[in-house]
């Protein structure tokens, strides 16, 4: 079989996800193109999985002229593909407008997330998830609320994506040498690993920090609200600390004490599913794909409710008992997860769908 991936801009989780699927199928003697932003194919080393890789403009906003360069690529770029899988809305939007989907290969669209913000970004976005809808043959949703959508749009056949997270290194240090490092011994650890964004909901966590200051807030992670939110910080002399991207994430992780969600909306985040593969007590909103990722395995509070996440991490930093049941409960719904191998599977069983 002949696949075409489609993606836009991308530094995470999406762009993991489409070279474990390109490594997968590869593996499994399909033929794979990628065709994204050159800068997307450096990151992801696409060419050395055994894809091709075709460097095409698709940014994460429109822009008109790059749009319709776009699409002509993507015209040539998939003019022999058995099936085309874009992920993400704007990839999606392009290569229905590009003339695929409902005739010629069939056009399968991932959505990986969803917009949280209004005025003309969000009318924008409305627009291009009808065309979506209305073109793709098969969508794939990482939340019940996104294929809901979806569905009211008129897409006719939506399933549920299989987003798996790879199974994280054992920690390298010691959680006390971790500790240390942060300004934290002799106190608890709460690590939120997010992009400094909107939809990650972090003015939450600064709520939370101020109302409950025992504990060291730490966020790994990276993007453009970090100004924002440093300056909120040090004017309510927060005990918060930005930490910028790491690579040592499953250190932090086995020195926290309770790794915390505050999201507006998430679908299956790649750092939730490696905190609970890593046995940490989790509280998280109770958001998009967030329930059915962590089960009851975790605590789940509403967004935005400030003493309800307060009293959550609260329970856990104080009850030893209490954390210890948290890890054991994550632990099992980490060795629960989906594999790449199911990810494949389910992909493969998507290209093979013929219609009536």
């Amino acid at each position: 079989m002949r696949v075409a991936f489609v993606l836009g801009t991308t530094s995470g989780g999406t762009g993991r996800h489409v070279r474990m699927l390109a490594d997968g199928l590869i593996a499994k003697g399909h033929q794979v193109v990628v065709a994204g932003p050159p800068e997307v194919g450096e990151l992801f080393g696409f060419d050395g999985a055994g894809a091709r890789f075709a460097g095409i403009p698709v940014s994460d906003r429109p822009h008109p002229r790059n749009d319709l360069r776009a699409v002509a690529a993507l015209r040539r770029v998939t003019r022999q593909a058995d099936v085309v899988h874009a992920h993400g809305l704007r990839a999606g939007a392009l290569a229905a407008l590009a003339g695929l989907g409902r005739r010629g290969a069939p056009l399968v669209v991932t959505l990986h997330n969803a917009l949280t913000a209004g005025g003309f970004v969000g009318a924008v976005y409305g627009v291009l998830e009808r065309v979506v809808a209305r073109r793709a043959d098969h969508v794939l949703v990482v939340s019940p609320d996104l294929g809901e959508r979806m569905r009211a749009l008129g897409a006719r056949d939506v399933r549920p994506a299989v987003v798996p997270a790879p199974v994280p290194r054992p920690a390298a240090r010691a959680a006390g040498d971790v500790l240390e490092e942060l300004g934290a011994r002799g106190r608890p650890l709460v690590l939120t690993v997010a992009r400094l964004a909107q939809q990650k909901g972090l003015e939450t966590l600064l709520d939370v920090a101020a109302t409950y200051p025992g504990p060291l807030y730490a966020v790994a992670g990276e993007g453009p609200l970090r100004v924002e939110l440093q300056e909120s910080v040090d004017r309510r002399e927060l005990p918060v600390v930005l930490l910028g991207n790491r690579d040592d994430v499953p250190d932090l992780l086995a020195a926290a004490s309770v790794v915390l969600w505050p999201s507006r909306w998430e679908g299956m985040p790649l750092s939730l599913s490696e905190a609970l593969m890593a046995g940490r007590p989790v509280v998280a909103t109770a958001v998009g794909g967030i329930p059915d990722l962590v089960g009851d395995a975790g605590t789940l509070v509403p967004y935005g409710d400030v003493e309800a996440t307060s009293s959550a991490v609260r329970e856990i930093v104080e009850d030893a008992e209490r954390a210890a049941d948290r890890a054991r409960a994550a632990a099992r719904r980490g060795a629960e997860l989906p594999g790449a191998g199911d990810a494949v599977r389910a992909v493969l069983d998507v290209y093979e769908t013929r219609e009536d």
